[in-house]
């Protein structure tokens, strides 16, 4: 039976034909009808629709054969409510007919956020956490005060604002508007001075030690500046106490026992060589 199939020739007309009929079809795909499912050959330039309004843009793109939808709202100063401010494919690019354009929209309402405290922060700090919350830092004005942190904010903590107020802030310059006299801290340990000296309005800067025999360590000697008032917030340095080390002076040499008791001072060795006395 196989031989029969094998030496017939309407077998080999017949697959002959399929071939040539796969063959055909391939082609006719290829060359018609993709190219006019895909647009092949064909492309159009994404128009600049940024900068100009919700509703001339659709127009645009409408004319250039395109689609649009908005993708994003954000919140710009710079351009007017239902502007476009962004698009995706760029201008200027070559796409297929009939391609969506993704657009980024201005929005007439703006983010709100709640204003954060950063009275008693440091300048930096304050900074930070403000610009965290999406606002900006305004001037910056000092004025007398102990501390060096945020006395006060133009823009109270909670309140709601919309995201890019700008804050000015209020901060002080470390050193007071009264003058203080130093308390009595010599003899003082030194938790106990740093303590008095903090209550006064005043800063210890930096401390030195002084080696001293008859002194508990850490006993404040003295201070400087030597004055005895001094402007509140100002900064001081204090001397205190630390223990003596005694240190043990170098052996001049070894000292030489000798165990015959011999008391002339003349070495033992010596002695041995003297000639025997007789009696």
């Amino acid at each position: 039976m196989l031989k029969y199939i094998f030496t017939n020739k309407y077998f080999y007309i017949g697959s002959l034909a399929i071939i040539l009929f796969g063959a055909a079809s391939l082609y006719i795909a290829d060359k018609l009808i993709m190219p006019a499912y895909t647009n092949y050959n064909e492309g159009v330039t994404v128009p600049d629709v940024t900068r100009i309004s919700l509703e001339e843009a659709q127009d645009l793109l409408t004319d250039y054969g395109l689609r649009f939808e908005v993708t994003d709202r954000r919140a710009n100063s710079a351009f007017p409510a239902d502007y476009v401010i962004d698009q995706s494919p760029g201008a200027s690019n070559i796409v297929k007919p009939n391609r969506k354009i993704y657009l980024t929209v201005n929005t007439e309402v703006k983010p709100q956020v709640v204003v954060p405290g950063v009275v008693d922060l440091s300048l930096r700090n304050a900074e930070i956490q403000l610009q965290n919350y999406g606002l900006q830092v305004g001037s910056r004005s000092y004025e007398s005060s102990r501390f060096k942190t945020i006395i006060r904010q133009s823009i109270p903590e909670g309140t709601t604002v919309e995201k890019g107020a700008v804050v000015d802030l209020v901060v002080g310059d470390g050193l007071g508007s009264r003058m203080v006299t130093i308390p009595e801290i010599i003899g003082l340990q030194l938790p106990e001075a740093q303590l008095k000296l903090r209550e006064t309005g005043l800063r210890v800067e930096a401390v030195q030690f002084r080696p001293t025999k008859d002194m508990v360590p850490n006993t404040v000697l003295d201070y400087s500046p030597k004055k005895e008032e001094f402007r509140e917030g100002e900064s001081i340095t204090l001397t205190i106490s630390e223990r003596f080390e005694v240190e043990e002076e170098s052996e001049g040499g070894a000292v030489i026992i000798d165990s015959t008791g011999n008391d002339s001072g003349i070495p033992p060795d010596s002695l041995n060589n003297q000639p025997n006395q007789q009696d």
